[in-house]
Parts: C-alpha cells; sequence; structure tokens
C-alpha cells in the first residue's frame, strides 16, 4: 500500500504518466487546482504549496526506488513549484497564464541554484530544483506583470 500510494502521489495521481513532456502535463492538475479552486484565496494556495512540498519529498523518494532518480514520471514536484509559483499572483486567466509559462521554462532550463539543487539525495534533489524554479518563476511573473502595467499606463 505504501509503494501504491507514493507512486500515486510521485506521479501527481497518473498525470506523470502521459508520454509526452509529462512535466508539463504534470503542471497543468496543481494550476487548475489554483485557478478553479483556490481561486484567489492566498492562504489556500500557501497551504497548497507547503503540503505539495512535504508530499513531494516524501513521495518522491519512494517512488524514486522504484522507477529510478527524477524519473520523467516524478511530477509531484512541479505540483509544489507550480503551487510556489502562483503565490501572491493577483488572479487572473492571463497573470496564471503567463506564471504557467514562466514555470515551465525556468523549471526546464534550471537557472542558479535549481541545477545545483538537484544534486541533493532522494526526494529532496527531485523537489528542491523545482521548489527553487518556482521562487525563480514567481519573482520572473511579478516583474513580467509589472512591466505590462507600466507599460499600458504610458
Amino acid at each position: 500500500m505504501k509503494k501504491f500510494t507514493a507512486r500515486m502521489l510521485a506521479t501527481g495521481f497518473w498525470s506523470g504518466y502521459f508520454p509526452i513532456t509529462p512535466g508539463t502535463f504534470g503542471s497543468i492538475p496543481p494550476w487548475l487546482i489554483a485557478f478553479f479552486l483556490i481561486q484567489n484565496n492566498q492562504l489556500g494556495l500557501i497551504i497548497a504549496a507547503t503540503a505539495a512540498t512535504i508530499v513531494s519529498v516524501w513521495s518522491a523518494g519512494e517512488a524514486e526506488k522504484e522507477l529510478g532518480h527524477d524519473a520523467r514520471k516524478i511530477v509531484i514536484d512541479e505540483w509544489a513549484g507550480m503551487f510556489i509559483t502562483l503565490l501572491f499572483v493577483p488572479y487572473s486567466l492571463i497573470n496564471y497564464a503567463i506564471a504557467f509559462f514562466v514555470f515551465r521554462a525556468l523549471d526546464v532550463v534550471k537557472i542558479y541554484p535549481a541545477r545545483q539543487a538537484e544534486q541533493l539525495p532522494a526526494g529532496w534533489g527531485i523537489t528542491m530544483d523545482d521548489v527553487v524554479a518556482g521562487v525563480q518563476s514567481n519573482l520572473v511573473t511579478h516583474l513580467i506583470i509589472w512591466l505590462i502595467k507600466q507599460s499600458s499606463s504610458i
């Protein structure tokens, strides 16, 4: 039962089994949860980000024993990163879409120190690079939104 639960959670309730770009498809469920269920509730997003990070460290660490280190099917780390990306982003479809694409880009590129965070052991390494990418994406998203506001007020 422990292996099944770890795999179910680590694969983002099986969203990591999508055959093409599982990281991107694994990022969609938390985005949908944030947009449609949590909406503009920042405390809800903080709780979701914290819970996803904790669950990610544990379940990814367990699932990697079976699937391999940072296997493509393990996408719970994307859940943590996506929720972190959306923290305090003004609630709108455009802003959340910007956040989604920024997160996916920075998660793939892995700007310092995200790549270095991958070197941490087990579930920590799997999760922390996405946590770092989530923080970076959050900052870039806020910058983009601010720049858009500045350009529209000219």
